[in-house]
């Protein structure tokens, strides 16, 4: 696994989650359970569209064709703010950044998620 990877399944200060090329969720950490609600149990092997609010899935479905196709894209490793959804259903406003890196010929995504909302409404509890 590149050093990318590695770091972000190190992050503790922020929400982080995994997928391979088909879009499929393989890793998320403690903050992403407790900021978005989600129990690694049930979020594993589920589509990244679970997190996507619906209104977005288009969009999603179209960039990530687009770059698993060129390899070229103008969002990565740059913050964005977008709309996550909680286990719960709630869209919440959050910061992404969103990596990608070859590993043994795969494409592996990685991104961290902060929500800005965290102080007004925490999920901690």
């Amino acid at each position: 696994m590149m050093d990318t990877l590695v770091s972000l399944r190190r992050e503790t200060t922020c929400a982080v989650v995994i997928a391979d090329e088909d879009g499929l969720i393989t890793y998320v950490n403690e903050r992403f359970e407790r900021d978005l609600g989600w129990n690694r149990e049930e979020i594993l092997g589920r589509p990244l569209l679970t997190i996507i609010p619906p209104r977005l899935h288009d969009a999603h479905h179209l960039g990530f064709s687009r770059f698993l196709l060129t390899g070229v894209s103008t969002l990565l490793d740059r913050p964005l703010t977008l709309s996550v959804m909680t286990r719960e259903g709630k869209e919440v406003r959050a910061e992404h950044r969103i990596l990608a890196e070859q590993v043994q010929g795969h494409w592996v995504f990685g991104a961290t998620i902060r929500r800005l909302d965290a102080e007004e409404e925490p999920w901690d509890a």
